[in-house]
């Protein structure tokens, strides 16, 4: 009988430190390095149909721009466009929840997988070469110990071979949160919240914003504005979750 030392060794883990699913809570078996069970798993809605070519939301009826877009292609956003790996269902949300909120930093290796996936699937996104994450406010990141954006920015420009601008944009006010509020409250608390302290790093380049969650893109839509003001190309904005 051959045994699995290492396989072994993951099993007394497993005994000793339960590991369970994100979402559902139920003992996830010793073998998989999943964070969610596979039904929660399999319940996860990939955006593989049509979606606005503007804004990125799912078009269960098709057409080319959801309702707030159409007739506004150059005028309501900055953002060139946007688009998203998943759905924001509540698997998905409790597995953001546990990255952001309770420190699950291992997260951002399979969600940023999860990511790189999704951009082989939107060929509009080949053009945007130089990447940059949201930044938090200084004392925001301190207080949480990292940027969720920025680790997936990472695990996404390293799979896909994209240029990483780190430190090219700053946010310079400490915003409250956008829950809440309504869209055009998050639009007024996010104005001139970012500053772009390397200008050099965009000028006359297509950037890719990524981010973990879209829902009015009032946030996206300011970093994407003070990235215009420096002279960026054009700015695209890639996120793993999109709010219907």
């Amino acid at each position: 009988m051959i045994f699995n030392l290492r396989n072994i060794g993951k099993y007394l883990l497993h005994v000793l430190l339960p590991r369970t699913c994100a979402h559902c809570k139920e003992d996830l078996h010793y073998l998989d390095a999943a964070p969610l069970c596979p039904p929660c798993r399999g319940s996860l809605e990939p955006i593989t149909g049509l979606c606005c070519r503007k804004c990125g939301i799912p078009l269960g009826s098709g057409g080319e721009y959801c309702h707030l877009c159409r007739g506004q292609k150059s005028g309501r956003l900055t953002i060139e466009l946007v688009r998203s790996a998943f759905t924001f269902n509540p698997e998905l949300k409790s597995l953001i929840h546990a990255f952001k909120y309770r420190g699950r930093k291992d997260l951002a290796e399979p969600l940023g997988l999860d990511m790189a996936l999704a951009y082989d699937r939107r060929p509009e996104l080949k053009d945007y070469k130089f990447t940059l994450a949201v930044p938090l406010f200084t004392g925001k990141e301190r207080e949480r110990g990292f940027n969720q954006s920025e680790l997936l920015a990472r695990v996404l420009a390293r799979e896909r071979k994209l240029f990483l601008l780190e430190g090219a944009v700053e946010r310079v006010r400490n915003t409250p949160s956008q829950t809440g509020l309504s869209k055009a409250g998050r639009r007024e608390n996010m104005k001139e919240a970012f500053r772009v302290s390397k200008p050099e790093l965009v000028k006359g380049r297509r950037i890719l914003i990524i981010d973990d969650v879209a829902t009015t893109l009032a946030t996206a839509d300011e970093l994407a504005r003070a990235l215009a003001e420096a002279g960026a190309r054009d700015v695209a904005v890639f996120t793993l979750a999109r709010e219907p």
